[in-house]
């Protein structure tokens, strides 16, 4: 990071920040020229808030050469993280399928897709049980029901097990799920980001509505500092003026997050397109860009679906879809 000063600043000025430049556990270099002052500072400084440093009336500019984020940051840890989700290991060539119901509705409903999901190659069973809705009037979930179903059908199936969380209050409930996922919603919301941090649970993170690629990852970040870095991102598309899918599926997000993150990606096509005809060809496209997995929608029964319907491919389009992935992947390998 370099600190430009204004001309002829104040020395009594200088000293006060280049004190506070110190207590940054970070190396201060002044260069001192005919017009202007330079300050280097060097070591690393991701945790050091910019806004901080141009409070000081002698700051001119402040300008940022490494990114803002360390923990997330391939530089810093070049080699591909491998999640590991009950034994289901994500990254690094381990290509992972997150399948099941938008959501959980009954017994006979999640564990009838659960055996099927699992039956056509998925490697963990998706199901929300707290739903967050753009409607106040639209089916919330089943709460803890839901999560209790959702146990239920990993002891009939074997399948790991993963359902989003939206409330702190609600944390005692996820004790036996294997799998945390943050919403698109909650992706800003850092007071859960911390506390997941905590956690010794694995976190799927998915990408805001019309979050950047660094907002995205700095989001990453909060949970990794706090000790855990059991973190997948995931792409569920982003809004943009077209309307005639739901949102718009950002297949570069791909290869940008494996250039700045080692953290391993997974594409949601359901969310990205809204459209259940969409799926195969989005969950295709993402496969061949090098994702890390997929997580798709799927329900016995769409048409009679209490949410996302539309966006749910039935047992049969899935057990086409997986046929599908696996081939392209032995091509792709």
């Amino acid at each position: 990071m370099i600190v430009k000063l204004k001309r002829n600043p104040n020395e009594k000025e200088v000293k006060k920040l280049i004190n506070f430049l110190n207590e940054q556990n970070v190396r201060v270099d002044e260069t001192v020229g005919d017009r202007y002052t330079i300050i280097s500072l060097i070591g690393d400084t991701s945790s050091i808030d910019e806004k901080l440093i141009s409070r000081f009336d002698i700051v001119d500019k402040v300008i940022r050469i490494e990114e803002p984020f360390s923990k997330a940051n391939k530089k810093n840890h070049p080699q591909p993280k491998i999640v590991d989700v009950d034994g289901v290991k994500i990254g690094d060539g381990n290509f992972c399928v997150m399948a099941g119901p938008c959501s959980v509705e009954s017994e006979e409903q999640i564990i009838t897709v659960a055996k099927s999901v699992k039956e056509n190659g998925a490697n963990i069973l998706r199901g929300g049980a707290f739903k967050p809705r753009s409607s106040p009037y639209a089916f919330q979930g089943l709460g803890k029901k839901g999560i209790d179903l959702l146990i239920q059908a990993k002891k009939e199936t074997g399948l790991p097990i993963i359902t989003e969380i939206m409330d702190l209050s609600d944390l005692d409930y996820f004790n036996d799920v294997d799998m945390l996922q943050v919403g698109a919603r909650n992706m800003q919301n850092y007071s859960l980001l911390k506390e997941l941090g905590r956690s010794d649970k694995p976190v799927l993170l998915k990408r805001g509505l019309c979050a950047t690629y660094k907002e995205w990852i700095m989001s990453a970040e909060y949970i990794m500092t706090g000790g855990n870095e059991n973190v997948v991102l995931c792409e569920r598309g982003i809004r943009t003026f077209e309307t005639y899918t739901r949102n718009t599926l950002d297949i570069s997000a791909i290869s940008v997050m494996k250039e700045l993150s080692q953290l391993p990606i997974i594409m949601d096509p359901s969310h990205a397109s809204g459209k259940y005809t969409l799926i195969e060809p989005l969950s295709l496209a993402s496969t061949a860009a090098g994702c890390d997995g997929l997580m798709i929608e799927v329900h016995n029964d769409p048409e009679n679906a209490l949410s996302d319907g539309p966006q749910s491919v039935t047992c049969e389009r899935f057990r086409t879809i997986m046929r599908k992935v696996r081939k392209l992947r032995q091509c792709i390998q």
